[in-house]
């Protein structure tokens, strides 16, 4: 039997890719394990390999089509004793044109083996565990194979089920509030007089604001899309609030020089790491999570998620964007191995060869603009996270100590909290500690 090969689902979040480029041509033979293309998503490209062994005999979707929808056909395979020209007969030639998209289902709900090579993809009204789709007003509604299963057990109209997933899909947390609600499925509550959202403004009416031929209109890429999205639901979503303080960091400056120089250096007389000030926030924070423990957490609408190590985030601008690799367990590391973990996701980030496990999840985030003289900023949230410290940079201002003016180096550190998890006493304890570690950066390194 023929092989389908899906577009993978290389995130959880995941619901579209570029096909970047086919690295096998069709009549190509393939063993399990080989490298058949490259998929680009909005921050990292990744490679699709085969899992059995075969004939590469159709391309349905070719080189450079951008907004493959996760689980679309984008090639086939024939298996052993089976006739490759007669598979790829058709509308081919080469590459054929993708037929037109279902819409796709959350990537982590998708059932495509890890993104690679999969059996025959079935429609959903064929798959045995799958009603036909409900419609509402002559229009499907959306809805995994979970809830509907869950929705005709317990007898309820998933047309009345206001969906919150993708595009408004009816999950299985849906169908469960609806059944919390009293047994009956009961429409999504208007919005609260005078707080509807104001309606966003059109593109030609944005447009027409400007002068034609003053501007040069330049179309988005994913990472910017993903970016706009993620951060607009962030800040709608997220009950915001900021807590900043002043830190003085001579002394880790000092502290910094001194484990600089004493690095050994290889033979190439080059320093086997160089500490930035970066790294001492990151663990910074990292220690102080422990030791505020109840900060250390994740929201959820069923549970709130106490952590047991701290990974923390640092945003790294690349070029039309950033992106935010995670440093696991960041307390139990030392600064030099942060620093290096550090370069080489930085190094990785900008050639977008991050994997999706190493820029997903986090408890928390660093966001520093130091290094471009800002003062002050506060960063939104990234979900799942529960906060965000935003740094500034070090600079030389007057302070009193014991009464007397003296000059001292000052660091601005905010930290944005998500409300639901964190109150503001919790996330000053939090930020103090924070604080107490970066005046004092001896008591991070015991």
């Amino acid at each position: 039997m023929p092989i389908n090969i899906l577009m993978p689902a290389l995130s959880p979040t995941m619901e579209k890719g570029n096909l970047a480029r086919w690295l096998k041509k069709v009549g190509d033979k393939v063993k399990a394990g080989d490298v058949l293309a490259e998929i680009e998503t909005d921050k990292a490209t990744m490679e699709v390999e085969a899992i059995d062994d075969g004939v590469l005999a159709k391309i349905v979707v070719a080189d450079g089509t951008a907004d493959v929808p996760v689980n679309q056909l984008i090639g086939v395979i024939a298996g052993d004793g089976e006739d490759a020209k007669a598979i790829s007969a058709g509308p081919s030639g080469g590459a054929a044109s993708a037929p037109a998209p279902a819409a796709p289902a959350p990537a982590a709900e998708n059932t495509n083996n890890g993104g690679h090579v999969v059996g025959n993809p079935q429609t959903p009204n064929a798959r045995g565990d799958e009603d036909p789709f409900p419609l509402k007003n002559g229009a499907r509604v959306f809805s995994s194979p979970l809830a509907r299963r869950m929705a005709k057990d317990a007898n309820l109209d998933l047309t009345k089920i206001a969906g919150s997933g993708p595009h408004g899909r009816v999950v299985e947390r849906d169908v469960k509030a609806a059944l919390s609600g009293g047994g009956g499925a009961k429409a999504a509550p208007a919005p609260a007089a005078g707080r509807a959202p104001a309606p966003a403004m059109s593109d030609d009416a944005t447009k027409k604001l400007f002068a034609a031929g003053s501007y040069e209109e330049i179309p988005h890429d994913g990472m910017r899309k993903t970016i706009a999205r993620r951060l607009a639901d962030a800040a709608s979503s997220i009950p915001h609030f900021y807590l900043t303080v002043d830190c003085e960091i001579d002394t880790l400056l000092a502290a910094r020089e001194a484990i600089n120089n004493a690095a050994p250096k290889g033979a190439d007389k080059q320093p086997a790491y160089k500490i930035s000030v970066n790294d001492f926030v990151v663990k910074a924070l990292a220690v102080a999570l422990q030791r505020v423990p109840a900060a250390n957490v994740t929201w959820t609408e069923g549970a709130m998620l106490k952590h047991k190590h701290s990974d923390i985030s640092v945003a790294v601008a690349i070029p039309d964007g950033l992106i935010t690799p995670i440093v696991r367990n960041a307390e139990t590391k030392g600064l030099a191995a942060i620093a290096s973990e550090m370069k080489d996701f930085a190094a990785r980030a900008k050639a977008r060869k991050l994997k999706p496990e190493e820029y997903q999840g986090g408890v928390s985030a660093v966001s520093n603009l130091g290094m471009f003289g800002m003062k002050h900023f506060t960063a939104v949230i990234n979900p799942p996270q529960s906060s965000i410290l935003s740094v500034g940079a070090g600079e030389q201002r007057v302070v009193v100590k014991k009464g007397q003016p003296t000059v001292a180096t000052v660091m601005t550190a905010t930290l944005s909290c998500d409300h639901r998890a964190i109150d503001g006493a919790l996330g000053a304890q939090l930020l103090s500690a924070f604080k107490g570690l970066i005046e004092n950066p001896m008591g991070m390194l015991v």
